[in-house]
């Protein structure tokens, strides 16, 4: 057990004061639920619902050579974004393996904000350092700069719209603006984790708790409420969205997660992985690897991550992420399984849980889609 306390959020005596269940997360102590997970999903599907993310690491790099050095370090044509534009990548390690996977916007000429995950943000930040020796560019942490705030689902923009000058209409997916929202200067990005349309707004700390009220208020006659991590996990499940330390990790490239498209070979110049990650382009074309599939449950019993995926008595697979789904009512995973298993439809295939095979049916991912 580590003896050092949990960092806590701007926004954490807020959360207490709404009887949030607390949890430890990568180190934070965040929100799991304030009252039904199955209702903050449903609020998220149906109208929406509010997060902090505030656990989320915000990496600054910026300097005449902020591009390449972006380029260099990370698997994405970063040069390519442009100004206002984000785009979803990854930093891998020499072998090809994940480090973590990635949001970066740029929202200036030389000046790009890299978005980590919790549980890796030093990794990244430590990686960046490194590889931006002999660039004439600078990477800042900036994790105390920021609180970060998530309003998704159908209803989302009508609430922030009601707070906000900022021409949300002609604000695409993965991209971002800056603005004022309820009087605090932040970016808005339409970006998301939940399958959802929906915005996450990045404020000074000493603007969370103000930001908050006023999206709770707005969003009080669409039926908005606070939502915690349990149900963001939920939510991202049914999207198919993988989740680092789940779909993805240091063991594997991101040809073996079935993301072998955010690899940019044709960008100028070398970059980390670019040699492991050509072989492992050319080894998934000619003997592919498992692939991620979805799986439904025919019974009730719930798959975790680490169960075995069976057929015909052997082992073909594993779970790497599995929950009850609200939307479809029954019992859903995320697995990675072998190439003769992967077919939408193929029979025969069951989780073992616990000694008892249950059988699930595996689907395409992801599991839901909103209606545009």
């Amino acid at each position: 057990m580590s003896s050092t306390e949990p960092r806590r959020t701007a926004l954490d005596a807020l959360h207490r004061s709404l009887g949030a269940t607390m949890t430890d997360f990568a180190g934070w102590d965040m929100p799991l639920r304030y009252g039904s997970e199955r209702d903050e999903h449903n609020a998220v599907r149906t109208r929406a619902g509010l997060f902090d993310l505030s656990h989320m690491g915000e990496i600054t790099v910026t300097g005449p050579q902020a591009a390449e050095l972006l380029n260099f370090a990370l698997v994405g044509n970063i040069a390519s974004v442009g100004v206002g534009r984000a785009r979803y990548t990854m930093i891998c390690q020499a072998d090809g393996g994940i480090l973590d996977d990635l949001i970066v916007y740029r929202l200036a000429e030389t000046e790009y904000l890299v978005v980590a995950n919790a549980s890796n943000a030093q990794v990244v930040l430590d990686a960046l350092t490194e590889r931006a020796a002999g660039f004439d560019a600078e990477v800042r942490d900036d994790r105390d700069a920021y609180a970060l705030i998530a309003v998704q689902g159908p209803q989302a923009q009508g609430v922030l719209a009601s707070l906000t000058d900022a021409d949300l209409d002609g604000l695409k997916y993965y991209a971002g603006l800056p603005g004022t929202v309820a009087g605090a200067p932040a970016l808005i990005a339409r970006t998301g984790y939940t399958g959802e349309d929906g915005f996450e707004l990045f404020v000074a700390p000493e603007h969370a708790v103000e930001l908050w009220q006023a999206l709770t208020k707005a969003g009080e006659g669409v039926g908005l409420v606070p939502c915690g991590l349990s149900c963001r996990d939920t939510l991202r499940l049914e999207a198919g969205m993988p989740l680092y330390g789940h779909e993805l990790s240091r063991e594997l490239t991101p040809f073996d997660a079935g993301l072998g498209r955010v690899v940019k070979f044709e960008k100028e110049g070398d970059f980390v992985g670019r040699e492991a990650l050509a072989e492992a382009a050319t080894r998934a074309a000619e003997n592919p690897p498992r692939v991620l599939v979805g799986l439904v449950a025919e019974g009730r019993r719930v798959p975790r991550a680490g169960y075995p995926v069976v057929a015909g008595g052997e082992v073909i697979g594993e779970v790497t992420s599995g929950a009850p789904s609200p939307t479809l009512g029954r019992p859903i995973a995320m697995a990675y399984v072998d190439p003769a298993h992967a077919t939408p439809g193929t029979k025969g295939v069951g989780v073992d849980i616990r000694g008892s095979h249950e059988p699930y049916e595996v689907v395409a991912l992801p599991f839901y889609k909103r209606q545009k």
